[in-house]
This record gives structure tokens, C-alpha cells and sequence, in this order.
């Protein structure tokens, strides 16, 4: 690959990083903050108020998928992907300078809402923004490499986000924390949206849009998308049991290892963030294998693995009695949900013709991110509450079977030429007739 890929990688997938970076800060930091915003006495109810308006995020993220989406395909993925960089910036220096409960009353909580509506409408547009763009931009022969790099982004915005919170936990109080440095890593993402925007003012369009020729006003509606509807529903399915196993080995793992597991935050913590930086490193391995043999053969593999595997895993897991033991189990589930996560960006954006192309992925992933992902840590704490947590290790099993027979019935993608999707998909093939 030549320089001029290396950028549009760079700068396509660098915005991933500070969306997640946010993302995960505002749940990692609540403990801090939730304090500050409404009124003192039960810290459940803090803590409570607080999710609440985290959840909130999620419910955006459908409309952020909408109305970002058909930004990407009316006016283009450098105006999306600025628009989506614009949205989180704003959603993080809202944060910093909310003012807190003393000072201006539910007033701050109000902010906070507001800045959680930004990043959801944010986080929405941004997933479809940077994998159709980062999936246009490479060449035909290295698409699966370079749109694994939006979840390398992803994975390091969330990297960066529990190490800026290791780091602060160590050099200040937490007096200091909840005073007032749970601010800092707002502040830190304010910046880092700001840099990426600067960098995509100045990026290139893809060639793929600026040379389709279909009618303007039926670009990136919802009219159009209905004629791609089974590609849409195909979307919504074949992430459903990826989404599910991904926020269960990534932002609910650490909960597991703490609370189920019985290991120390510290060692938990310790663990996710080992798993994490080698879950990062593999991704463009994988996505590069499946430029050589298929995305099916990949996607196939990681059903298969989680639809067997998850069980065994997470009841070892639970009885896991070190750091090594624990490690060693995440790191096999994210090993198998790399089948997954290193190409499903690309998979998607090669179901839809370029002016539907970018809603045809923002909207019917962030449904079914809303929908099975985001509910991941909810259902698995409500097994545990209902006193049968192992049957949330069979959801995670199930939802990864439904999404197994999709990949079966799917046909294989990679050597679609992305310019002529319309021709073939319009013709009355389907996307669950596998290729011969």
C-alpha cells in the first residue's frame, strides 16, 4: 500500500479513536462525576440518574445513524466524518464545564443530557462515516486490511481511556478526583477532536463517490434504502451476535472479573487492558487474511467459536483465580471475536450501491447495536440478579447461532467491485444467496 492509503487509513480511522475515547470515559469516569450533578445523599441514585443519561446515548445512536448517514451520502463522507468529529467535541466541552449541582442545581445535570445526546447522535454517524470511507478508499485487494483499523481505532480509544484513568487514579486523591479530576479526560478528548477535525477538513474524498452518477435526490433517503431492505435486515442480523460478544469480552469484562470472578479491580483491570492492546494488534492480520480467503470463511469461524465457546469461557472465567488464568481466557473469546470485529465493517459497506451506502450501514447497525449491544451489560446484570448468570452466557451463545446461519446463507463479498454493487444487488440477486 502506498503512502496515499496510508493516510486515508490514518486519517479515516483516527477519529474512531476520540469517539470511543468519550464514549468510554463517560462511563468509566461516572463514579467520580455522578456526585456532582445531582443532590447528595444515596449514591445509588446518583449512580442510577447517572446511567440514565448514559443510556440515553444509545437510543441517539439510531438517529445519529440516520441523519449522519444521509449526510455521508448527499453531501459526501469528508462532510459526515467532519460533522460526526464537530458533534463529539462539542459533547466533551460541554462535559468539562458543566456546572455541578451546588452551583446551578439540575442545571448541570441538563448539560450533561445534552452532551450525551451529542455524542450518541456522534457515535451513530461516525461507525458508518469511517467504514465507508476507509472501505472506498483502499483498493479492492486490501479492503478487509484497511477497514480493520476501525476497530484498532476503536479498541485504542478505549486503551487510552482506561490508561488516562489508571494514571489519574495513581497521581491524584480521590478527594481530587471527584472534585474535580474527572474533568481532565473531557478536557483531553476536547483537544483530540479538535486535532482530528483540523485533519479532516483537509482530507480527500473517495473516488468511488465522486464518480457515481446515481440521481441526486434519491441518495441517502429512506425510500431508497427500502429498496436495499434486505441488505439492511442482513446488517442488523449478522451484528447481532458479534455486537453482543464484543461488549461482553471488552467494556463488560472488567465488571465480570470484578464482581463475578472475585478478582481485585486492579488485577481486572489490569487484565482488560492486556487483552485490549493485543486484540488491537491482531485486527489487521485478520482483516488481511480475509483479502486473501473471503469474509465468509472469517465471520463462519467466529459464529462457530462463540456459538461453542462462550459457555465453557465464561463459567472458567468465573472461577479464574489470577491474572494469568483470566488473561489468558479474554484473550481466547477476543481472539475468536476477531472473525468478527476485523472485517464487519467492510462486509457491510460492500452489500450497498455508493448512494445508499453510507445510511445502508449507519442505520440498521446502530439499531442493532442499540438493541443487542448496548443491552449487553443490562441483561448480563440482570441474569446475575435473578440469580441464574449463566444464562446470560447462553444469550451471548444464541444471539452468535442466529447470526451463524446469516453468514452461511450469505454470499461472499470480497471481490465485489464496489462501483457496480447497484448492477448485481439490483438485478434481483440476493445477499443470502452464497456465491458459488
Amino acid at each position: 500500500m502506498g503512502r496515499q492509503h496510508w493516510k486515508k487509513i490514518w486519517v479515516g480511522s483516527a477519529g474512531n479513536m476520540v469517539e470511543w475515547f468519550d464514549w468510554f470515559v463517560y462511563a468509566s469516569f461516572a463514579t467520580y462525576f455522578a456526585g456532582a450533578f445531582f443532590p447528595s445523599g444515596d449514591s445509588t441514585a446518583q449512580l442510577m440518574n447517572t446511567a440514565g443519561i448514559f443510556a440515553v446515548g444509545f437510543f441517539m445512536r439510531p438517529v445519529g445513524g440516520w441523519l449522519l448517514g444521509r449526510v455521508g451520502d448527499r453531501k459526501g463522507r469528508k462532510a459526515a466524518l467532519t460533522l460526526t468529529v464537530t458533534l463529539m467535541s462539542a459533547s466533551a466541552v460541554l462535559i468539562a464545564v458543566a456546572p455541578t449541582y451546588a452551583v446551578a442545581g439540575y442545571g448541570g445535570a441538563f448539560v450533561l443530557l445534552v452532551a450525551r445526546l451529542l455524542q450518541g447522535l456522534s457515535v451513530g454517524g461516525e461507525y458508518a462515516a469511517s467504514a465507508t470511507y476507509l472501505t472506498e478508499a483502499s483498493d479492492p485487494g486490501n479492503r478487509g486490511f484497511a477497514s480493520s483499523f476501525q476497530y484498532v481505532s476503536m479498541t485504542a480509544g478505549q486503551i487510552l481511556g482506561l490508561g488516562l484513568q489508571i494514571v489519574l487514579q495513581r497521581t491524584m486523591s480521590d478527594s481530587a478526583l471527584h472534585s474535580y479530576g474527572w474533568r481532565i479526560p473531557f478536557v483531553v478528548g476536547a483537544l483530540g477532536a479538535a486535532v482530528i477535525f483540523y485533519l479532516r477538513r483537509s482530507m480527500l474524498e473517495t473516488e468511488v463517490y465522486e464518480e457515481d452518477d446515481s440521481h441526486a435526490a434519491e441518495r441517502g433517503t429512506l425510500r431508497a434504502l427500502w429498496q436495499y431492505r434486505r441488505e439492511a435486515f442482513l446488517v442488523i442480523a449478522l451484528t447481532m451476535g458479534g455486537t453482543v460478544a464484543y461488549y461482553t469480552y471488552t467494556t463488560y469484562l472488567t465488571k465480570y472479573l470484578s464482581n463475578s470472578a472475585g478478582l481485585s479491580k486492579q488485577t481486572a483491570t489490569l487484565v482488560s487492558f492486556t487483552a485490549l492492546i493485543v486484540f488491537a494488534a491482531v485486527q489487521p492480520l485478520a482483516g488481511r487474511l480475509s483479502d486473501r480467503i473471503g469474509r465468509r470463511p472469517l465471520l463462519i469461524t467466529f459464529a462457530v467459536g462463540s456459538t461453542v465457546l462462550t459457555v465453557p469461557i465464561l463459567t472458567l472465567l468465573k472461577h479464574a483465580n489470577g491474572y494469568w488464568p483470566a488473561l489468558g481466557l479474554s484473550l481466547l473469546a477476543l481472539l475468536v471475536v476477531t472473525g468478527y470485529t476485523s472485517i464487519n465493517a467492510c462486509v457491510k459497506a460492500e452489500l450497498f450501491p455508493t448512494g445508499i451506502r453510507a445510511l445502508g450501514v449507519a442505520l440498521p447497525y446502530a439499531l442493532a447495536n442499540a438493541l443487542f449491544g448496548g443491552t449487553a451489560e443490562y441483561v448480563a446484570l440482570w441474569f446475575k440478579n435473578a440469580g441464574i448468570e449463566s444464562g446470560f452466557f447462553w444469550y451471548v451463545a444464541g444471539c452468535a447461532a442466529v447470526s451463524l446461519v446469516v453468514y452461511l446463507a450469505m454470499r461472499e463479498t470480497k471481490d465485489l467491485d464496489l462501483a457496480r454493487v447497484k448492477a448485481a444487488q439490483g438485478s434481483g440477486e440476493s445477499s443470502l444467496t452464497t456465491a458459488s
